[in-house]
């Protein structure tokens, strides 16, 4: 008797395990459309949609093929602010880092990101369409970054272009607005006035060489 009791305690617990195993696998596979912030979410060959950002690094990853749109209501009043702003480069948030972002530790939208204002670590590689850009969070371009406003990233790669500015850390391309600054540049600036690490222009700037130690 003890052992039939024992017996059927041991496949109770393995019909447990292997429910959850199956519950795992079918949570990993890429989803059509995908919810931010969502425990669920790992994978999206679709449409991923943010209704609200997570900050920084306490995100869940997210691999995206198609198209990430972000809603956040947040980024209809950072504007505003950065306007008021607009004369001091430096209150914009964008200092020597010094470490790169941790692209294991970002979302990877592999196709076009559409947002009013994007706040997760965020690796685009292709098309990048934004309100007011990347805030508060680092953020890769690894094609083409467009705004109406402001076009805040850590690393661009490519071209970056808005009417008012392009704030960069790292730049390796061609940025086109007013104001265009980056601390660690390879390509050219267009604009009304243009920074980098090596010198201070109206209208064209540029720097090919590495930037010294």
């Amino acid at each position: 008797m003890k052992i039939k009791f024992l017996m059927m305690i041991g496949l109770f617990a393995g019909s447990v395990i292997n429910a959850q195993d199956s519950l795992h696998t079918i949570s990993d596979r890429p989803k059509i459309i995908g919810f931010s912030p969502s425990k669920e979410t790992k994978n999206v060959n679709g449409m991923l949609i943010k209704y609200y950002d997570e900050i920084d690094r306490e995100i869940q990853p997210k691999k995206v093929n198609g198209v990430g749109l972000g809603f956040n209501g947040l980024g209809i009043f950072f504007p505003a602010l950065f306007l008021v702003n607009i004369t001091s480069i430096d209150n914009w948030g964008i200092k020597d880092i010094g470490l790169d972002p941790l692209p294991d530790k970002m979302n990877k939208i592999n196709g076009m990101q559409l947002s009013i204002i994007n706040m997760e670590p965020t690796v685009t590689n292709g098309l990048e369409l934004s309100l007011s850009s990347n805030i508060s969070a680092p953020s890769v371009i690894n094609g083409m970054a467009v705004s109406p406003l402001y076009n805040f990233h850590h690393t661009t790669k490519g071209v970056v272009i808005s009417p008012l500015a392009n704030v960069s850390q790292k730049c390796r391309g061609v940025q086109v607005a007013l104001i265009n600054v980056c601390k660690d540049s390879r390509g050219i600036q267009i604009g009304f006035w243009n920074e980098n690490e090596k010198r201070k222009l109206p209208l064209i700037n540029w720097n090919f060489k590495n930037k010294k130690s």
